[in-house]
Protein backbone atom coordinates (compact mmCIF):
# COMPACT_ATOMS: atom_id res chain seq x y z
CA UNK A 1 0.00 0.00 0.00
CA UNK A 2 1.40 3.37 -0.99
CA UNK A 3 1.69 5.83 1.87
CA UNK A 4 0.44 9.39 1.42
CA UNK A 5 2.01 12.10 3.56
CA UNK A 6 0.75 15.69 3.61
CA UNK A 7 3.24 18.40 4.59
CA UNK A 8 1.62 21.69 5.67
CA UNK A 9 4.35 24.35 5.95
CA UNK A 10 4.31 27.90 4.58
CA UNK A 11 8.10 28.29 4.42
CA UNK A 12 8.66 27.22 0.82
CA UNK A 13 12.30 26.18 1.15
CA UNK A 14 11.61 24.20 4.34
CA UNK A 15 8.53 22.65 2.77
CA UNK A 16 10.55 21.48 -0.24
CA UNK A 17 13.28 20.12 2.02
CA UNK A 18 10.76 18.16 4.09
CA UNK A 19 9.10 16.68 1.03
CA UNK A 20 12.45 15.62 -0.38
CA UNK A 21 13.61 14.13 2.92
CA UNK A 22 10.43 12.10 3.42
CA UNK A 23 9.94 10.84 -0.14
CA UNK A 24 10.33 7.11 -0.75
CA UNK A 25 9.46 4.73 -3.57
CA UNK A 26 6.32 3.55 -1.78
CA UNK A 27 5.43 6.98 -0.44
CA UNK A 28 3.89 10.07 -2.01
CA UNK A 29 4.43 13.41 -0.27
CA UNK A 30 2.05 16.27 -1.02
CA UNK A 31 3.17 19.84 -0.38
CA UNK A 32 0.70 22.35 1.06
CA UNK A 33 1.52 25.89 2.14
CA UNK A 34 -1.73 26.75 3.89
CA UNK A 35 -4.74 25.21 5.62
CA UNK A 36 -7.04 25.70 2.64
CA UNK A 37 -4.96 23.52 0.31
CA UNK A 38 -4.39 20.93 3.05
CA UNK A 39 -8.11 20.71 3.70
CA UNK A 40 -8.72 20.08 -0.02
CA UNK A 41 -6.10 17.32 -0.10
CA UNK A 42 -7.59 15.60 2.92
CA UNK A 43 -10.98 15.68 1.23
CA UNK A 44 -9.87 13.97 -1.97
CA UNK A 45 -7.17 11.59 -0.73
CA UNK A 46 -6.70 9.05 2.05
CA UNK A 47 -3.68 10.34 3.94
CA UNK A 48 -1.37 8.22 6.10
CA UNK A 49 0.08 11.12 8.12
CA UNK A 50 0.00 14.92 8.33
CA UNK A 51 3.06 17.00 9.19
CA UNK A 52 1.56 20.28 10.35
CA UNK A 53 3.13 23.66 11.09
CA UNK A 54 1.32 25.62 13.79
CA UNK A 55 1.78 29.14 12.39
CA UNK A 56 0.16 29.29 8.97
CA UNK A 57 -0.91 32.29 6.85
CA UNK A 58 -4.63 31.45 6.82
CA UNK A 59 -5.16 30.13 10.33
CA UNK A 60 -3.87 28.43 13.45
CA UNK A 61 -2.49 24.94 12.99
CA UNK A 62 -3.85 23.88 16.39
CA UNK A 63 -7.39 24.70 15.28
CA UNK A 64 -6.82 22.73 12.08
CA UNK A 65 -5.42 19.86 14.15
CA UNK A 66 -8.70 19.67 16.07
CA UNK A 67 -10.61 19.73 12.79
CA UNK A 68 -8.55 16.82 11.45
CA UNK A 69 -8.96 14.76 14.61
CA UNK A 70 -12.71 15.39 14.72
CA UNK A 71 -13.17 13.81 11.28
CA UNK A 72 -10.26 11.32 11.27
CA UNK A 73 -9.18 10.55 14.85
CA UNK A 74 -6.94 7.70 13.70
CA UNK A 75 -4.91 9.88 11.30
CA UNK A 76 -1.46 10.62 12.83
CA UNK A 77 -0.55 14.31 13.03
CA UNK A 78 2.92 15.59 13.91
CA UNK A 79 3.18 19.27 14.79
CA UNK A 80 6.06 21.49 13.67
CA UNK A 81 6.67 24.74 15.49
CA UNK A 82 9.27 27.17 16.74
CA UNK A 83 7.35 27.42 20.03
CA UNK A 84 9.12 25.12 22.47
CA UNK A 85 7.68 26.04 25.86
CA UNK A 86 6.11 23.32 27.99
CA UNK A 87 2.73 25.04 27.72
CA UNK A 88 2.84 25.00 23.89
CA UNK A 89 3.79 21.33 23.84
CA UNK A 90 1.08 20.36 26.32
CA UNK A 91 -1.50 22.40 24.39
CA UNK A 92 -0.66 20.64 21.13
CA UNK A 93 -0.72 17.17 22.65
CA UNK A 94 -3.98 17.77 24.50
CA UNK A 95 -5.60 18.88 21.25
CA UNK A 96 -4.78 15.53 19.67
CA UNK A 97 -1.25 15.76 18.23
CA UNK A 98 0.51 12.39 18.04
CA UNK A 99 3.97 13.96 18.24
CA UNK A 100 5.56 17.38 18.46
CA UNK A 101 8.84 18.57 16.85
CA UNK A 102 10.36 21.96 17.53
CA UNK A 103 12.41 23.96 15.06
CA UNK A 104 15.26 23.72 14.31
CA UNK A 105 15.37 19.94 14.06
CA UNK A 106 17.42 17.16 12.53
CA UNK A 107 15.96 15.62 9.37
CA UNK A 108 17.10 12.19 10.54
CA UNK A 109 15.16 12.61 13.79
CA UNK A 110 12.14 13.86 11.85
CA UNK A 111 12.24 10.83 9.54
CA UNK A 112 12.52 8.50 12.53
CA UNK A 113 9.51 10.07 14.24
CA UNK A 114 7.45 10.01 11.05
CA UNK A 115 8.31 6.34 10.48
CA UNK A 116 7.45 5.52 14.10
CA UNK A 117 3.99 7.07 13.74
CA UNK A 118 3.39 5.26 10.46
CA UNK A 119 4.34 1.92 12.03
CA UNK A 120 1.95 2.53 14.92
CA UNK A 121 -0.82 3.44 12.49
CA UNK A 122 -0.26 0.31 10.37
CA UNK A 123 -0.23 -1.90 13.49
CA UNK A 124 -3.47 -0.35 14.74
CA UNK A 125 -5.11 -0.95 11.36
CA UNK A 126 -3.90 -4.56 11.22
CA UNK A 127 -5.30 -5.37 14.67
CA UNK A 128 -8.70 -3.83 14.10
CA UNK A 129 -11.68 -6.12 13.65
CA UNK A 130 -12.40 -6.82 9.99
CA UNK A 131 -16.16 -6.81 10.62
CA UNK A 132 -18.24 -3.74 9.83
CA UNK A 133 -21.66 -3.84 11.46
CA UNK A 134 -24.63 -1.47 11.61
CA UNK A 135 -28.35 -1.95 12.07
CA UNK A 136 -28.68 -2.57 8.33
CA UNK A 137 -25.34 -4.13 7.35
CA UNK A 138 -22.87 -6.74 8.49
CA UNK A 139 -19.71 -7.08 6.41
CA UNK A 140 -17.27 -9.80 7.50
CA UNK A 141 -14.35 -9.25 5.14
CA UNK A 142 -12.16 -12.04 6.55
CA UNK A 143 -14.85 -14.68 5.94
CA UNK A 144 -16.33 -12.95 2.87
CA UNK A 145 -19.83 -12.94 4.36
CA UNK A 146 -22.05 -9.94 3.68
CA UNK A 147 -25.61 -9.36 4.84
CA UNK A 148 -28.19 -6.64 4.24
CA UNK A 149 -31.00 -6.57 6.83
CA UNK A 150 -30.01 -10.11 7.81
CA UNK A 151 -30.10 -11.47 4.24
CA UNK A 152 -26.85 -12.82 2.77
CA UNK A 153 -25.59 -11.10 -0.38
CA UNK A 154 -22.98 -12.48 -2.77
CA UNK A 155 -20.27 -10.04 -3.84
CA UNK A 156 -17.59 -10.54 -6.45
CA UNK A 157 -13.91 -10.20 -5.49
CA UNK A 158 -13.81 -6.77 -7.18
CA UNK A 159 -16.94 -5.63 -5.36
CA UNK A 160 -15.45 -6.83 -2.05
CA UNK A 161 -12.24 -4.84 -2.67
CA UNK A 162 -14.22 -1.72 -3.49
CA UNK A 163 -16.53 -2.09 -0.48
CA UNK A 164 -13.63 -2.64 1.89
CA UNK A 165 -11.81 0.49 0.67
CA UNK A 166 -14.95 2.59 1.03
CA UNK A 167 -15.86 1.27 4.47
CA UNK A 168 -12.32 1.51 5.88
CA UNK A 169 -12.23 5.14 4.75
CA UNK A 170 -15.84 5.98 5.62
CA UNK A 171 -16.53 9.68 5.64
CA UNK A 172 -13.54 10.39 3.37
CA UNK A 173 -13.65 10.87 -0.39
CA UNK A 174 -11.59 8.37 -2.40
CA UNK A 175 -10.65 9.54 -5.88
CA UNK A 176 -11.51 7.48 -8.93
CA UNK A 177 -7.83 7.13 -9.79
CA UNK A 178 -6.98 5.88 -6.30
CA UNK A 179 -9.76 3.29 -6.38
CA UNK A 180 -8.79 2.05 -9.84
CA UNK A 181 -5.14 1.68 -8.77
CA UNK A 182 -6.07 -0.18 -5.57
CA UNK A 183 -8.71 -2.50 -7.02
CA UNK A 184 -7.30 -3.56 -10.37
CA UNK A 185 -3.84 -4.70 -9.26
CA UNK A 186 -3.27 -7.48 -11.80
CA UNK A 187 -0.59 -5.54 -13.65
CA UNK A 188 -2.81 -4.30 -16.45
CA UNK A 189 -1.36 -1.13 -17.98
CA UNK A 190 -4.75 0.45 -18.57
CA UNK A 191 -8.13 0.01 -16.94
CA UNK A 192 -11.15 1.83 -18.35
CA UNK A 193 -12.58 3.98 -15.54
CA UNK A 194 -16.01 2.88 -16.76
CA UNK A 195 -15.25 -0.42 -15.03
CA UNK A 196 -15.29 1.46 -11.73
CA UNK A 197 -18.62 3.12 -12.53
CA UNK A 198 -20.13 -0.27 -13.36
CA UNK A 199 -18.77 -1.83 -10.15
CA UNK A 200 -20.10 1.08 -8.06
CA UNK A 201 -23.58 0.65 -9.59
CA UNK A 202 -23.62 -3.11 -8.98
CA UNK A 203 -22.47 -2.66 -5.39
CA UNK A 204 -25.12 -0.01 -4.72
CA UNK A 205 -27.82 -2.24 -6.15
CA UNK A 206 -26.74 -5.40 -4.30
CA UNK A 207 -26.46 -3.60 -0.95
CA UNK A 208 -29.34 -1.18 -1.49
CA UNK A 209 -26.71 1.42 -0.63
CA UNK A 210 -27.86 4.40 -2.68
CA UNK A 211 -27.83 6.48 0.50
CA UNK A 212 -24.46 5.17 1.65
CA UNK A 213 -22.23 5.21 -1.44
CA UNK A 214 -22.10 8.88 -2.35
CA UNK A 215 -20.76 10.18 -5.65
CA UNK A 216 -18.53 13.24 -5.27
CA UNK A 217 -18.89 14.53 -8.81
CA UNK A 218 -15.64 15.07 -10.65
CA UNK A 219 -13.64 13.50 -7.80
CA UNK A 220 -14.71 10.06 -6.64
CA UNK A 221 -16.83 8.26 -4.03
CA UNK A 222 -17.40 8.14 -0.30
CA UNK A 223 -19.12 5.76 2.13
CA UNK A 224 -21.38 7.87 4.30
CA UNK A 225 -21.19 7.15 8.01
CA UNK A 226 -24.39 6.06 9.76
Amino acid sequence: MKQLLIVVEDDISLNQGLCKALALENRQVISCQNIHSAREQLLIASASLVLLDINLPDGNGLDFLQEIKASSPELPVILLTANDTDMDIVDGLEKGADDYITKPFSLSVLRARVNAQLRKSIHATDTQSQVYETEKYRFDFDHMHFTVNGTATELSKTEQKLLRLLVENQGNTLTRGYLVDRIWTDGAEYVDENALSVTIKRLRDKLNAQDHIKTIYGIGYSWIKD
